[in-house]
Protein backbone atom coordinates (compact mmCIF):
# COMPACT_ATOMS: atom_id res chain seq x y z
CA UNK A 1 0.00 0.00 0.00
CA UNK A 2 1.53 3.56 -0.69
CA UNK A 3 0.35 6.31 1.76
CA UNK A 4 2.25 9.39 3.04
CA UNK A 5 2.25 8.89 6.58
CA UNK A 6 3.29 12.75 7.43
CA UNK A 7 -0.04 12.97 6.90
CA UNK A 8 -3.45 12.22 9.30
CA UNK A 9 -5.28 10.90 5.90
CA UNK A 10 -2.11 9.06 5.13
CA UNK A 11 -1.74 7.18 8.66
CA UNK A 12 -5.75 6.81 8.43
CA UNK A 13 -5.18 5.17 5.51
CA UNK A 14 -2.85 3.02 6.87
CA UNK A 15 -4.43 2.19 10.32
CA UNK A 16 -7.68 1.19 8.56
CA UNK A 17 -6.14 -1.10 5.95
CA UNK A 18 -4.07 -3.08 8.62
CA UNK A 19 -7.29 -3.77 10.93
CA UNK A 20 -9.28 -4.37 8.28
CA UNK A 21 -7.18 -7.13 6.80
CA UNK A 22 -5.42 -8.64 10.52
CA UNK A 23 -7.12 -6.99 13.25
CA UNK A 24 -4.62 -6.22 15.31
CA UNK A 25 -1.09 -6.30 15.07
CA UNK A 26 1.31 -7.74 17.73
CA UNK A 27 5.45 -5.46 16.12
CA UNK A 28 4.53 -2.06 14.91
CA UNK A 29 7.79 -0.35 13.86
CA UNK A 30 8.20 3.35 13.11
CA UNK A 31 10.90 3.87 10.88
CA UNK A 32 9.94 7.04 8.71
CA UNK A 33 12.13 9.92 9.05
CA UNK A 34 14.12 12.41 6.80
CA UNK A 35 14.82 16.03 6.44
CA UNK A 36 14.72 17.99 2.95
CA UNK A 37 15.26 21.40 5.22
CA UNK A 38 17.47 23.83 3.35
CA UNK A 39 21.21 23.92 5.07
CA UNK A 40 21.78 27.40 7.02
CA UNK A 41 20.64 26.97 10.53
CA UNK A 42 17.39 27.86 12.33
CA UNK A 43 17.33 31.00 10.48
CA UNK A 44 17.02 29.89 7.20
CA UNK A 45 14.14 27.48 8.64
CA UNK A 46 10.08 28.65 7.73
CA UNK A 47 7.74 27.27 9.53
CA UNK A 48 6.96 25.26 6.63
CA UNK A 49 10.07 23.12 7.47
CA UNK A 50 9.44 22.81 11.04
CA UNK A 51 6.18 21.43 10.33
CA UNK A 52 7.34 19.14 7.96
CA UNK A 53 10.11 17.84 10.19
CA UNK A 54 7.62 17.25 13.04
CA UNK A 55 5.01 15.38 10.43
CA UNK A 56 7.36 12.97 9.38
CA UNK A 57 9.77 12.31 12.26
CA UNK A 58 7.48 12.71 15.49
CA UNK A 59 3.59 12.82 14.00
CA UNK A 60 3.80 9.67 11.91
CA UNK A 61 4.86 7.86 14.89
CA UNK A 62 2.27 9.11 17.22
CA UNK A 63 -0.62 9.07 14.77
CA UNK A 64 -0.23 5.04 14.36
CA UNK A 65 0.74 4.78 17.65
CA UNK A 66 -2.97 5.80 18.20
CA UNK A 67 -4.32 3.82 15.60
CA UNK A 68 -2.49 0.77 16.06
CA UNK A 69 -1.80 0.25 19.95
CA UNK A 70 -5.64 -0.30 21.23
CA UNK A 71 -5.50 -3.93 19.33
CA UNK A 72 -2.26 -4.49 21.33
CA UNK A 73 -3.81 -3.03 24.43
CA UNK A 74 -6.93 -5.37 23.71
CA UNK A 75 -4.41 -8.55 23.66
CA UNK A 76 -2.44 -7.68 26.54
CA UNK A 77 0.84 -8.10 24.47
CA UNK A 78 2.61 -5.87 21.68
CA UNK A 79 5.90 -4.24 20.58
CA UNK A 80 6.16 -0.16 18.95
CA UNK A 81 9.41 0.82 18.37
CA UNK A 82 10.74 3.59 17.37
CA UNK A 83 13.54 4.51 15.16
CA UNK A 84 15.27 7.99 16.31
CA UNK A 85 18.42 9.22 15.68
CA UNK A 86 21.70 10.38 17.30
CA UNK A 87 20.57 14.00 16.27
CA UNK A 88 18.42 13.48 19.26
CA UNK A 89 21.15 14.40 21.15
CA UNK A 90 23.76 15.42 18.87
CA UNK A 91 21.86 17.93 16.50
CA UNK A 92 23.55 18.78 13.25
CA UNK A 93 22.21 22.42 13.66
CA UNK A 94 23.78 23.79 10.32
CA UNK A 95 21.40 21.21 8.21
CA UNK A 96 18.95 19.32 10.41
CA UNK A 97 18.15 21.63 13.10
CA UNK A 98 14.32 20.99 12.41
CA UNK A 99 14.85 17.14 11.94
CA UNK A 100 16.74 16.87 15.18
CA UNK A 101 14.62 18.60 17.58
CA UNK A 102 11.59 15.84 15.95
CA UNK A 103 13.48 13.11 16.99
CA UNK A 104 14.47 14.79 20.48
CA UNK A 105 10.46 15.09 20.89
CA UNK A 106 10.16 11.06 19.52
CA UNK A 107 12.17 9.97 21.74
CA UNK A 108 10.78 11.45 24.80
CA UNK A 109 7.02 10.69 23.21
CA UNK A 110 8.94 7.00 23.31
CA UNK A 111 9.91 7.06 26.74
CA UNK A 112 5.95 8.47 28.38
CA UNK A 113 4.68 6.01 25.87
CA UNK A 114 6.40 3.18 27.48
CA UNK A 115 5.48 4.14 31.39
CA UNK A 116 2.07 4.20 29.97
CA UNK A 117 1.74 1.32 28.52
CA UNK A 118 4.42 -1.39 29.82
CA UNK A 119 2.15 -2.15 32.48
CA UNK A 120 -0.74 -3.38 29.80
CA UNK A 121 2.10 -6.05 28.31
CA UNK A 122 3.17 -3.72 25.51
CA UNK A 123 6.73 -3.07 25.39
CA UNK A 124 7.67 0.41 24.02
CA UNK A 125 11.58 1.13 22.75
CA UNK A 126 13.23 3.71 21.01
CA UNK A 127 16.40 2.94 18.77
CA UNK A 128 18.53 5.78 18.04
CA UNK A 129 21.42 4.62 15.30
CA UNK A 130 24.84 5.79 15.26
CA UNK A 131 27.99 5.45 13.22
CA UNK A 132 29.17 3.41 16.50
CA UNK A 133 32.78 2.52 14.30
CA UNK A 134 33.28 6.62 14.03
CA UNK A 135 32.84 7.04 17.75
CA UNK A 136 35.11 4.47 18.92
CA UNK A 137 38.10 6.07 17.26
CA UNK A 138 37.36 9.23 18.58
CA UNK A 139 40.26 10.15 20.72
Amino acid sequence: MQADISTAEGTHKVITATLERLEGIDILVNNVGGSSAPAGGALALSDEDWQSAIDTNLLAAVRLDRGLLPSMLNQGSGVIIHISSIQRTLPLWEATLAYAAAKAALTNYSKGLSKQVGPHGVRVNSVAPDLLKQRLQRP
